[in-house]
């Protein structure tokens, strides 16, 4: 009986002896673990999910995507005119619950829907057939009787200017991409009735081949490529993979392209990828691509809103990728190329977009191109113009300040850019800095006054750390207060409702890299360990280095669009390897190397055959921390890791870290959130109102720019006769802030000045104008149109001009209009004029507006051509024009 007493304690014993053992060797193992995911130093877990390293060059994964598996039965709609969202107002969706059944009920376009139901319990089998039915004779009879459409809104689609009409939606196949609706087969067809059109999709498309277990093995030579070894073989394995995802995204003609499905050279993917990882891996590459996006001897803003530049403004991107290279490579010749194409491009963005007032410059958000994504749905492309975004300043901040660093090599006067430079980042800390948050707010935006969006915004927040607008202090309070989520930080926070998972709701591989090169100059080791789970979780179970996934759930089916083997995402994950563990820092002098290693990824790592300049580096790190205890270069113990430009042949670096605490430690790791949807706000008897809005709990209210009241109510009273413009948002129990409403002017004594009273009249065959005409403005007529105009009482006064352009899309090509601004001799800035449909010249709209000193008496205000207005195709830059608006700001 003792005996058997003491062999069940003995057992006991022994058998938590061996728990014990084996979760302290899981813990060695682990390099972070949450309630999402786990990384250990040789596989990723997430469920029954689970990448295994085999060896440096074999991983295997059983992911399997969860989207098919939890495809709703409610599914949400709206019918489209020409590609628009003009059929229903923001929020109001038309829905239908599929059980069995194989066609919609019959939907009356532009009819008001009922509330939406409740989430059905059961989901929806894969690739199920099914036909949406609408009636559109409410829109055929207005084209009949009046000529156009009235959409609730107010804008008109002309009869001239129609196309087709196209369902969107949020269940795959069906998209809320409206300008891509008929690129993705969403047009709808008409039936037998000529009042009924109809459309078939294959809901919860399913491809078994997609569901497989997969492995990768590189088919690519990695021999001649730097070779990278440490204690983690997880790293070790997806950095080869993406050296090999890399050589695969050079095309033939030396150009590196954009991901698997995405061909060509896009000037902001490059120049983000350039510095991340290939002006050291590809200096020749990508000096080509960058080539490829020169024109007129300045950078190209690829096509985008409204036609590009100057609505998108990032091309400046391009400048800092140039910089990189020529910091990489020491190539004079380079710096002879790219100082003029800089130069000539910031002088012209100085003319075109930058604000004196504000010490900002102009245009979309960078990367965040996809408007309703990040921004509210009522800004159209004119008012993305005039926002100023965090992200895009960073960039104008940074080509500034390297502009000036060129000069100062090539001994030209340098002091005007890097002026410019500081008035910029005293324009971001002075009017984006949320000091209540301890981050940047995301832009400033609005129309004729502006107001901060407090949203955060990763990628931009991270740059301002990288290129030092944000100060030591901020820098620290950026990376522990921001918003992060258990898969990564969003490009975003909150995130905006009723918008799918793109870059709203969304997680991108390369914002993560960035924000992590960020975490670990700050020296803050979770935030880090958190953001480098995040990029090798993805590239592990994946099995490439997909664009982007959904915050939600960290699965890349369900984003908008995406694509595997995406050129900036494998920089990223390259990048992680050198710029953080390596510490790589190139400067003009040679090449500093500051490693910053958690000490979950301790040990010791090697980068061997990595070449700099004239040197073959062979670089190990020991131990982990972010401070250097001993260096040794060739055997011999030096003061600095550093390799001087003008090193040659073998290179032998060794590193020896300090085993130290990190100074920061503290993570802002939160529920992913979403705010409240934006208000809808309105004048209505001399009364300020909007409609109540879903789970806000408080309503500000702003009157010109200021913040001027906090209230539970749904309406405001105007006290005074006197110019206001006011927006509405509404904020949610926890705090947060959804969008502001469209801006809603109280103004007295506005003038409408006809065009066609101050140049010829067109012949051209356009509709839905005012007044007796309207002036066409090309290239070859009215170059400059001068208007005369009278105001009883000196003072500021808004000018914009109503027109046309149907020049492009509404979200892309290159022909956005741009006109220079005189008035009584002063220049005043530019005018634009967006695109606003393919053909689409009887679609008519407001160019931004200019706030201008007006005297007494008659004035000259004057639109003309100049140099500096060239666009981005440079052959077309046209406009209709209808009539001059003149609101006295009083």
């Amino acid at each position: 009986m003792k005996n058997n007493i003491v062999t069940t304690i003995a057992l006991g014993i022994f058998f938590f002896m061996f728990l014990d053992s084996c979760k302290q060797q899981e813990n060695q193992e682990t390099l972070y673990r949450s309630n999402a995911f786990a990384l250990y130093k040789d596989k990723v877990v997430q469920g029954e999910n689970i990448a295994e390293v085999v060896s440096p060059t074999h991983l295997t994964s059983n992911y399997k995507s969860p989207a098919s598996a939890t495809f709703s039965r409610l599914i949400k709609f709206k019918f489209s005119i020409n590609e628009k969202d003009n059929e229903l107002p923001p929020g109001a969706d038309h829905w239908v619950i599929i059980n069995d059944e194989e066609t919609s009920p019959l939907i009356t376009f532009g009819e008001q829907p009922k509330p939406f139901p409740e989430q059905p319990s059961t989901f929806l089998p894969t690739n199920y057939e099914y036909t949406f039915k609408v009636d559109v004779s409410p829109v055929l009879k207005q084209f009949e009787t009046q000529g156009y459409y009235e959409a609730f809104d107010g804008t008109k689609v002309a009869k001239d200017d129609f196309k087709g009409f196209y369902i969107a939606g949020g269940s795959e196949p069906l998209t809320w991409d409206f300008v891509n609706l008929d690129q993705k087969g969403l047009m709808l067809k008409p039936t037998d009735d000529p009042n009924i059109y109809s459309i078939t999709v294959t809901l919860n498309p399913y491809n078994e081949a997609d569901h497989q277990d997969k492995q990768w093995q590189p088919s690519e030579d990695l021999s001649g490529r730097p070779k990278y070894t440490s204690d983690q073989p997880i790293v070790d394995a997806l950095f080869n993979l993406s050296l090999e995802e890399a050589i695969k995204n050079i095309e033939p003609d030396s150009t590196l392209r954009t991901g698997a499905k995405w061909g060509g050279v896009w000037t902001r993917d490059v120049s983000y990828s350039t510095v991340l990882a290939f002006a050291y891996h590809e200096p020749e590459v990508a000096k080509i691509s960058l080539r490829r996006k020169v024109k007129r001897n300045r950078i190209v803003q690829d096509t985008g809103s409204g036609g590009a530049w100057p609505v998108s403004s990032d091309r400046t991107t391009w400048c800092l990728a140039a910089w990189e290279i020529y910091k990489v490579t020491g190539d004079e010749s380079w710096l002879d190329e790219i100082y003029p194409i800089i130069k000539n491009t910031l002088e012209d963005d100085y003319k075109t977009i930058y604000d004196h007032h504000l010490g900002l410059f102009s245009g979309e958000s960078s990367f965040l191109d996809w408007r309703e994504q990040t921004y509210p749905k009522w800004m159209d492309n004119r008012d993305i113009y005039v926002s100023q975004n965090l992200g895009t300043n960073i960039v104008h901040f940074q080509a500034h300040h390297i502009l000036a660093e060129i000069a100062k090599i090539k001994g030209a006067p340098d002091q005007m850019y890097e002026q410019r430079a500081q008035q910029i980042k005293q324009g971001i800390n002075d009017h984006l800095w949320l000091e209540d948050k301890g981050y940047y707010a995301q832009f400033l935006y609005g129309r004729d006054a502006m107001i901060a969006s407090p949203r955060f915004e990763a990628l931009g927040e991270a740059l301002a750390i990288l290129f030092d607008v944000a100060d030591k202090e901020q820098a620290a309070s950026i990376i522990s207060r921001a918003p992060l989520t258990d898969y990564g930080v969003t490009c975003i926070y909150p995130q905006i409702p009723g918008i799918p998972p793109y870059h709203n709701n969304g997680i991108w591989p390369f914002v993560q890299s960035y924000w992590n090169w960020a975490a670990a100059k700050t020296g803050n080791e979770e935030v880090l360990n958190h953001g480098l789970a995040s990029v090798y979780r993805a590239a592990g179970l994946f099995l490439t280095n997909y664009e982007n996934m959904v915050a939600d759930t960290g699965d890349f089916l369900g984003t908008e669009i995406n694509s595997h083997r995406m050129l900036w995402s494998m920089a990223g994950n390259l990048a992680m390897v050198h710029r953080v563990f390596m510490g790589m820092e190139f400067q003009v002098d040679g090449l500093h190397l500051n490693p910053v290693v958690p000490e979950v990824y301790g040990g010791e790592k090697t980068l061997s055959n990595f070449k700099y300049r004239n040197a073959l580096l062979n670089i190990t790190v020991k131990g982990y921390g972010n401070e250097i205890k001993t260096v040794t270069l060739n055997g011999v113990a030096s003061n600095n890791a550093f390799i001087p430009k003008d090193a040659k042949g073998n290179q032998e670096i060794v590193i020896e870290l300090a085993n130290n605490s990190f100074p920061h430690s503290e993570m802002n790791l939160v529920q992913n959130h979403f705010t409240p949807p934006t208000v809808l706000a309105e004048k209505q008897d001399g009364m300020l109102t909007w409609k109540a809005v879903e789970d806000a709990s408080t309503y500000n209210i702003y009157k010109n720019g200021k913040l001027e009241e906090t209230t539970t109510a749904t309406e405001y009273a105007i006290d005074d006769n006197t110019f206001a413009s006011f927006m509405v948002s509404a904020v949610d129990q926890k705090g947060y802030e959804g969008f502001a409403s469209e801006p809603v002017v109280f103004a007295e004594n506005e003038q409408r000045i006809e065009a066609e009273a101050f140049a010829e009249t067109s012949p051209l065959p356009y509709t839905n104008f005012s007044g007796t005409g309207f002036v066409a403005l090309t290239l070859d007529k009215n170059k400059e149109v001068v208007f005369s105009v009278t105001v009883e009482k000196a003072g500021d006064h808004f000018l914009d001009f109503k027109y046309a352009n149907g020049s492009g899309r509404w979200n892309t090509d290159n022909k956005c209009a741009i006109r220079s601004l005189t008035v009584n001799d002063n220049y005043e800035g530019v005018m634009v004029f967006p695109q606003r449909g393919q053909d689409e010249w009887s679609d008519w709209g407001f160019s931004n507006i200019v706030k201008v000193p007006l005297n007494a008496g008659k004035n000259t205000v004057k639109l003309h051509f100049e140099d500096w207005n060239n666009n981005m195709n440079v052959d077309v830059n046209t406009a209709m024009l209808d009539y001059l608006r003149v609101v006295p700001y009083e």
